[in-house]
């Protein structure tokens, strides 16, 4: 496994776009967090807004990077031939996947790192001026805040997740364009779905299996008792969905030839 990590980490790293991709996962993020908690007003005292989910709306928009960034992670090595170097340099197909999902969920951790970090103090330094006050019941935001923590780590985590699900996608199909396209639809197409249909059953059963609505539910600390799924448990969803596609993608990879 040392030989395939190593690899594959002197390939992720000198591959042409990925310190550009981390760094607009980065500002991004940051950007549309601290936009949503400008643009937002608490001016009376119980205001019902989620403080924190509010200074992490940037997720939304930097797992859309996150997903190119996994795709290109080894659909690029497809469109240029060099898989076929990978595979015989290094013929365990499966440890060869493994590599790649460890490698690009360490780089994606340490960039949503900084994102959710940034995106925290934007919203610690931008909301208060917006009415979020303690005299409104809303607290400075603080890691040291137990459900701020939790919803902070858990972005994180979700960022990562995104990644290892796109791998998947991406090694199963292989194609960069469909890849991507199937992640998106996946990340922000079934979301609007959602609320197209009327029955409130079904409405409820596919924001429990969809794995944005579900994983960002642990973002929320306000109000779990409305939410179809625990934060945590939202958070597995999205978890089975990435263990999901990684299994299917490593299945093929197996399978079918270079």
């Amino acid at each position: 496994m040392r030989q395939e990590l190593h690899a594959e980490w002197t390939k992720l790293r000198t591959l042409a776009g990925t310190r550009r991709l981390l760094f607009v996962i980065i500002m991004l993020t940051v950007a549309l967090s601290a936009v949503a908690s400008a643009a937002v007003t608490c001016p009376t005292a119980g205001c019902d807004h989620d403080a924190a989910k509010l200074s992490l709306t940037g997720i939304q928009l930097g797992q859309a990077v996150v997903a190119m960034l996994a795709v290109l992670a080894i659909s690029g090595e497809y469109s240029t031939g060099t898989i076929r170097t990978t595979l015989t340099a290094m013929p365990r197909r499966t440890t060869v996947l493994a590599a790649k999902a460890v490698i690009l969920a360490g780089l994606t951790l340490a960039a949503g790192t900084v994102a959710v970090l940034a995106s925290v103090l934007a919203g610690r330094l931008i909301l208060p001026g917006n009415g979020f006050t303690p005299a409104h019941g809303h607290p400075l935001l603080s890691l040291a805040d137990g459900p701020t923590l939790r919803a902070a780590a858990g972005s994180v985590l979700y960022l990562a997740l995104i990644a290892l699900l796109s791998l998947g996608v991406a090694t199963a199909v292989r194609d960069s364009a469909v890849s991507i396209g199937l992640v998106l639809a996946l990340l922000y197409f079934l979301p609007t779905v959602i609320y197209m249909i009327s029955d409130p059953d079904w409405q409820r059963l596919l924001w429990q299996i969809s794995p944005t609505n579900a994983g960002l539910a642990i973002q929320t600390t306000t109000h779990l008792s409305s939410l179809p799924l625990s934060p945590w448990a939202g958070l597995g969803v999205l978890a089975a969905w990435a263990t999901a596609a990684l299994l299917g993608g490593g299945l093929l990879l197996r399978l079918r030839d270079a």
